[in-house]
């Protein structure tokens, strides 16, 4: 199997460009090539796959080998991939992924994608499409009791379930293992949830930190800064446009008030290539 790793603002996944390579069991593969002692050593495996409606089409796998809706880093990645090694000209695309279409916009430098923006859509609020648990239509700043943590979290889905909560700490000294887990898990989430820690710095900066399911901590989530960004509009701490400050970068996020839309700008990153045998 030939791959390529790539990384967004330190999220990083092996690509396997799979208009060329047949992938039979994508969700062991994930699991083996994520081990970063005894495999590649990823958040997971993104497969570039053929589309009958779109440009391209976008599978991608937690290193537990569960499938995931959507990951905005790795779409970026995509792109660039797509672009960089001649499988398109155009600058901006359609991505088929399970959480819908997405439209990227490229910005290559000298024959090489340095940026990409993301169209990421709308936001999803209500309660019962996130999905949560709840009597409420939208939860808000709403108080949960963690047992025995309690926090008021603000649920978001942007393709993928998000809990934000909002501290007054220095993320970096957040227990995130411990609690993130819990929360990941806990009963109020049928699909689990993607868990994002975030201390407001200015009202266009914030820093986070993101428990991701089925990956436990990662260095960045495309998505979970979007959801950051709507949660932190709709509790009055951030403004519109934002940079959200992640451990492996920054990424720009918008959530443009005239169309509803959520756009995120970063980087992409290619890694290396390689090729490995027998790996189910």
């Amino acid at each position: 199997m030939k791959f390529t790793k790539m990384h967004g603002a330190g999220n990083d996944y092996v690509y396997v460009n799979c208009l060329e390579e047949e992938i039979a069991y994508p969700e062991k593969i994930a699991i083996y090539v994520s081990d970063r002692h005894k495999g590649i050593g990823s958040d997971g495996l993104v497969l570039i796959m053929p589309s009958e409606t779109c440009d391209f089409r976008m599978r991608m796998f937690n290193s537990d080998g569960s499938e995931a809706q959507m990951c905005g880093n790795a779409s970026r990645c995509v792109g660039k991939y797509v672009y960089d090694n001649g499988l398109t000209t155009k600058t901006e695309l359609s991505l088929e992924t399970k959480a819908g279409v997405k439209y990227l916009q490229l910005f290559p430098v000298d024959g090489k994608v340095q940026k990409v923006r993301v169209d990421m859509g709308e936001p999803i609020l209500k309660a019962w499409e996130v999905p949560v648990k709840s009597d409420q239509e939208i939860l808000i700043n709403h108080p949960v009791n963690f047992n025995p943590e309690h926090y008021a979290i603000t649920c978001v889905s942007m393709g993928n379930p998000h809990t934000i909560i909002f501290i007054d700490e220095d993320v970096k000294g957040f227990p995130l293992e411990e609690i993130g887990r819990k929360i990941e898990n806990y009963s109020l989430f049928p699909e689990r949830t993607n868990v994002e820690f975030v201390n407001v710095l200015t009202p266009v900066h914030a820093a986070m930190r993101v428990w991701e399911r089925g990956a436990e901590e990662t260095q960045a989530c495309g998505t979970g800064a979007c959801a950051v960004l709507v949660a932190g509009v709709l509790n009055s701490k951030l403004d519109r446009n934002a940079v959200l400050s992640l451990p492996g970068g920054d990424l720009e996020i918008e959530w443009n008030e005239k169309d509803n839309h959520v756009y995120m700008t970063g980087g992409a990153v290619t890694v290396f290539r390689g090729e490995i045998d027998d790996v189910v």
